[in-house]
């Protein structure tokens, strides 16, 4: 299928496989790839390593005037490496670095600050200039690229979103509870739909993608489908 040289849009909530579902786009289409939930995540790992996040009980207290004068030199970027793309701060790979819980418990506070929200939308934009990317986040259909020309909206039972994320921390040997996880997706959904900049929600034009029962071959189907019919496109 050959697609015109669109931004690709994909939203939605945490663990509904959005990075997988649009890497497996990226690549059946040829497109490049960017993961803006990556490089909150990098902004994150940053904040943590450099004691700008702290925490009293339950609440995340931030160190906001030194993460904003830290983020003017901070070189975050994405490199293939092995044919993946990959997060680096600097020379220094940190894919794995930021997929921990301890990193998953603090990126929602900080994603909700403006000046970090302001310093990955740039960081995206700059990557987007050309089109042929394929994003995912929790706002690029109605915050950072909402003229894109194709918006999908994903989503999926929280029951099964928490088994998912409970099976990914598993397999990279961290020790979760079930409890620990499915908390951790109410708080995140809860703080990334009631940010008060560009909180998380379906755009008005983005297609739904519930993806509870579907296997990945089934929604790379789904996406087929759905651009032959929005671009007229026929193999």
């Amino acid at each position: 299928m050959n697609l015109p040289d669109i931004i690709i849009a994909v939203d939605g909530y945490s663990s509904t496989g959005k990075s997988t579902f649009a890497k497996l786009v990226a690549g059946e289409f040829s497109f490049l790839y960017l993961d803006s939930g990556a490089l909150y995540r990098a902004v994150t790992l940053h904040a943590l390593e450099n004691g700008f996040i702290n925490r009293d009980s339950d609440e995340v207290v931030i160190a906001e005037e030194e993460l904003k004068s830290s983020l003017e030199g901070l070189d975050v970027h994405f490199n293939y490496v092995d044919g993946k793309s990959q997060t680096f701060i600097g020379e220094r790979n940190v894919e794995k670095d930021i997929r921990t819980l301890e990193v998953s418990n603090s990126v929602s506070p900080i994603a909700t600050i403006p000046f970090v929200r302001a310093f990955v939308d740039d960081k995206l934009h700059q990557f987007g200039e050309k089109g042929r990317v394929v994003m995912d986040g929790r706002d690029i259909g109605t915050a950072v690229f909402p003229n894109a020309q194709l918006k999908i909206f994903m989503t999926a039972d929280p029951k099964i979103r928490a088994r998912r994320r409970f099976d990914e921390l598993k397999a990279k040997g961290e020790n979760p509870s079930m409890d620990e996880v499915e908390k951790n997706l109410k708080e995140r959904d809860y703080i990334d739909s009631h940010r008060e900049t560009n909180p998380l929600r379906q755009a008005a034009d983005a297609f739904v993608l519930d993806n509870s029962q579907m296997t990945l071959k089934e929604e790379l189907e789904w996406c087929r489908g759905l651009m032959q019919g929005k671009f007229g496109i026929l193999e």
